[in-house]
C-alpha cells in the first residue's frame, strides 16, 4: 500500500474534471491481498481503492471514502490520510 502506478479511468461522472479514457498517477490505499506489516500483524481489506493523485503527489479529489492504511503516514501522503474518515 502506498505504491504509485499509471492507470486509465474506466468510469467517470459527467461534470468531473476527469474524462474516460484519461491516463492518471493514483496511490493504491486499500488491497484485498493481505500486506505484512514490520509488527508481524497482516492488515486485509474487503477491496481493493485507488486515490487520484497530480504530479506532486496530492490528491485530484476533495474526498475520501472508507478506511485507508496507516502505511500511507510513512510514505509522505499526509493529505490523504487527513482526508480518510479512518485510518487502520
Amino acid at each position: 500500500m502506498g505504491d504509485i502506478i499509471t492507470a486509465s479511468v474506466k468510469e467517470a461522472a459527467p461534470d468531473s474534471n476527469i474524462k474516460k479514457g484519461k491516463v492518471v498517477k493514483a496511490v493504491i490505499v486499500r488491497t484485498r491481498k493481505e500486506h505484512r506489516r514490520r509488527d508481524g500483524s497482516y492488515i486485509r481489506f474487503d477491496q481493493n481503492a485507488a486515490v487520484l493523485i497530480n504530479e506532486t503527489g496530492e490528491p485530484i479529489g476533495t474526498r475520501v471514502f472508507g478506511p485507508v492504511a496507516r502505511e500511507l503516514r510513512d510514505k509522505k501522503f499526509l493529505k490523504i490520510v487527513s482526508l480518510a474518515p479512518e485510518v487502520i
